[in-house]
C-alpha cells in the first residue's frame, strides 16, 4: 500500500503538510492532531489508532504527562511522554467535546464514532495530502519517521535515543528506517579516490 514512505525533513514542508492536514479536510483537525501525536511519541500508525481517550486525558480533561501502552507489533510495554504535543491535545480536547464524540477512543472515525479511525483511513487522508501538495513520499510512517529524523538531527544525531524510542534492535536498522543509511554510504564513497 505504501512506497517509499520518508522522513519529511524540510521544515517549510513539514508546515505544509500540517496545514493542509488541518485545513482541507473535514475533520482537519482530527487528522492534524493524529499526525502530530505520532510524530511527537514516534508510534507506529496502529498504536496512535488505537489510543483511547482516557490514555491520554485525566478524570479533570487535562493531558496526562505520560501514556502507558503496549506495541500492538512488538507486544512491549511503551510509556509515552506527551508534553511535546499536549497543547494540541488541548485543542483536540475541545474540538472533540464539541463534536459530541463519545470518550472511547481518542480519533473516532467520523462515520462512526464507537470505532476508531482505521489505518487504511488515514492512509487515504496522508494519500490526499500528498496529492494536493504533489508530494509522492507521504504515508501513514510519514509521521513516525519525521519525529525520528527530528529527534535524531535536533538531539545532535543520537541514534542511541531514536533507536530507543523507535524500539529498534541495531543502529543499522534505525538508519535505514530514517533512509540515512544509503545517504551515508554514499557520502563516505563520495570521499574514496577510486584512482
Amino acid at each position: 500500500m505504501e512506497n517509499n514512505v520518508l522522513p519529511i525533513k524540510d521544515t517549510n514542508v513539514l508546515k505544509n503538510v500540517q496545514d493542509t492536514l488541518l485545513n482541507n479536510f473535514k475533520v482537519g483537525r482530527r487528522n492534524y492532531t493524529i499526525f502530530q501525536v505520532g510524530k511527537a511519541t514516534l508510534l507506529r500508525i496502529s498504536d496512535v489508532m488505537r489510543l483511547k481517550y482516557d490514555d491520554v486525558f485525566d478524570d479533570s480533561g487535562n493531558v496526562k504527562a505520560n501514556a502507558f501502552i503496549h506495541d500492538k507489533k512488538t507486544g512491549k510495554p511503551n510509556t509515552l511522554y506527551l508534553r511535546p504535543v499536549s497543547k494540541d491535545l488541548v485543542t483536540y480536547r475541545e474540538w472533540f467535546e464539541n463534536k459530541g464524540y463519545p470518550k472511547q477512543w481518542l480519533f473516532p472515525s467520523d462515520r462512526n464514532p464507537n470505532r476508531h479511525i482505521t489505518e487504511k483511513q488515514f492512509y487515504k487522508v496522508m494519500a490526499k495530502a500528498g496529492d494536493l501538495l504533489g508530494i509522492g513520499y507521504l504515508g501513514t510512517h510519514t509521521m513516525r519517521k519525521t519525529g525520528a529524523y527530528r529527534v535524531y538531527v535536533q538531539s545532535n544525531y543520537n541514534i542511541g535515543l531514536v533507536m530507543k524510542l523507535l524500539n529498534h534492535s541495531t543502529e543499522a536498522m534505525t538508519l535505514e528506517y530514517l533512509g540515512l543509511e544509503q545517504a551515508s554510504r554514499e557520502n563516505i564513497l563520495d570521499t574514496i579516490d577510486f584512482g
